[in-house]
């Protein structure tokens, strides 16, 4: 089956494969470090790793760019009443991003690139468009002169034939149906920082930093670009008409965009007292992984209700799949092998990789796994899986771990590691050996304290850490 995705340029479910067969050149649109990054910024980041990692199960090698976004409006802003340089404000924010990502278990990109090491780049860009006749000035600063590009609004299918020309918009933040002339470079305001270029002091426009920094790294026509769909227009919008009015060529084959998530059912903002961040999420007693879990439970093109009941749901699904881990882990299976299980479990894995296949579609790959695990956990109860049925489910597992990366709880610092935990289960075993049942039970209650669960079977103890 060809691998899929829906791409927003030609609004069609196309086959992908990477220009030159081997290797997939992949922007995506990073944070702007000005604050903490809240979850639906994670939502989308969450997308592009379940694409990444699929791409990887693939047989793809990965070219990946992520853009750290550390010069902008509010970053000024901020930094200047923080009486902070832009690069002290933006250091701790980066940085929480970065930690943020790996609590989340979201593969790093091959290169992140920063807009401030870059200014060189995107004044010469700018200086390639004003010789192509797209700029014009205006108060000291260079403006793209849309009129100049026909094909404008063919990202976010919109006829804006009727713009009026030589309206601009100095702003990085605009409305998003407002198709005027946007700035490419700002001219510096007394107070705030700049750079001094043959464009006059000031600094880089938003739209102009990623068209710049993925074709540096990338080539002038890239293989994926990805982001939210709050950035189909006018920002994707803008990167094309910069990228292409510059080379005369494609910028991105394909255009994959996550849809908006909610919260309880209501769009997030901090008026409704539903806005959150990762650490607030943590802060509350979720782990990682239930996090991860429910933030791509639903495919990246519809919107996700984020509830704390889904999150309690998330937790369950995963210690099923746990659950089912330490089963073929642990239990004794009876001798000889089950052709039909064996079937069964290939089946599966077939199903999960074609799910993805088809525009990362995630709730149809979790639920080919979960009706997996279901029939071999009723198969064990029965006593018809066999030990020659492991490996494969053991396979399934693994081809399931390697894309969503749930399976493996997270260590709290400070926590029991798993030869201490092992430690404590033969002290108990002995204490039980001499009849010490009250010494037994303490040290059951004890691993309990610190969240790890056990369970006493006819092979022997299992034990797990609570999600």
């Amino acid at each position: 089956m060809p691998l899929r995705f829906y791409n927003t340029l030609t609004q069609q479910l196309e086959d992908f494969q990477p220009l030159d067969g081997k290797t997939v050149r992949m922007y995506t649109c990073g944070p702007t470090v000005y604050h903490y990054v809240h979850i639906g910024n994670f939502r989308t980041f969450s997308f592009q790793d379940i694409l990444r990692r699929t791409l990887a199960a693939r047989g793809f090698a990965l070219d990946h760019v992520m853009n750290i976004t550390d010069v902008e409006d509010k970053i000024i802003r901020n930094a200047m009443a923080a009486g902070q340089t832009i690069n002290e404000y933006t250091a701790q924010y980066t940085k929480a991003f970065m930690d943020d990502a790996a609590q989340l278990r979201l593969q790093r990109p091959e290169r992140f690139v920063f807009a401030t090491d870059h200014i060189d780049d995107m004044v010469s860009a700018i200086q390639g468009l004003a010789q192509r006749q797209h700029t014009y000035l205006s108060d000291g600063s260079t403006y793209f002169r849309i009129a100049t590009f026909p094909p404008y609004g063919k990202l976010s299918h919109t006829n804006f034939t009727g713009n009026i020309a030589g309206a601009r918009v100095e702003v990085d933040e605009y409305d998003k149906d407002d198709a005027r002339d946007f700035v490419l470079w700002k001219a510096q305001k007394p107070g705030e920082p700049g750079w001094e270029t043959p464009l006059g002091s000031g600094r880089p426009g938003w739209h102009i930093e990623c068209s710049v920094m993925a074709m540096k790294y990338l080539g002038e026509t890239i293989d994926i670009h990805t982001g939210g769909v709050d950035l189909v227009f006018p920002h994707h919008e803008n990167e094309i008409a910069q990228a292409e009015a510059l080379t005369g060529k494609p910028f991105a084959r394909f255009w994959l965009h996550a849809e908006h998530l909610m919260v309880e059912g209501q769009k997030m903002s901090k008026s409704l007292g539903n806005f959150f961040t990762l650490r607030d999420i943590l802060d509350k007693g979720y782990s990682p992984e239930a996090i991860r879990y429910l933030l791509v439970s639903v495919p990246y093109r519809k919107q996700l209700n984020f509830t704390f009941d889904g999150l309690k749901a998330a937790a369950t699904s995963i210690d099923r799949l746990r659950n089912f881990q330490l089963r073929l882990l642990n239990e004794r299976f009876p001798a000889g092998s089950n052709a039909a299980l064996d079937q069964r479990t290939a089946q599966a894995l077939e199903a999960f990789h074609a799910g993805l296949d088809e525009d990362l579609n995630t709730a149809g790959a979790l639920a080919a796994v979960f009706e997996y695990v279901r029939d071999a956990n009723t198969a064990m109860d029965a006593g018809q899986f066999t030990s020659a049925n492991t490996p494969a489910a053991r396979s399934l597992l693994a081809a399931f771990d390697a894309v969503f990366d749930v399976l493996r709880p997270t260590v709290a610092e400070g926590a029991l590691s798993d030869s201490g935990i092992e430690a404590l289960i033969l002290a108990r075993t002995q204490a039980k050996k001499a009849r010490d049942f009250a010494k037994a039970d303490q040290i059951r209650q004890d691993l309990l304290d610190q969240g790890i669960v056990l369970e006493d079977t006819k092979d022997g103890v299992r034990w797990k850490r609570k999600s």
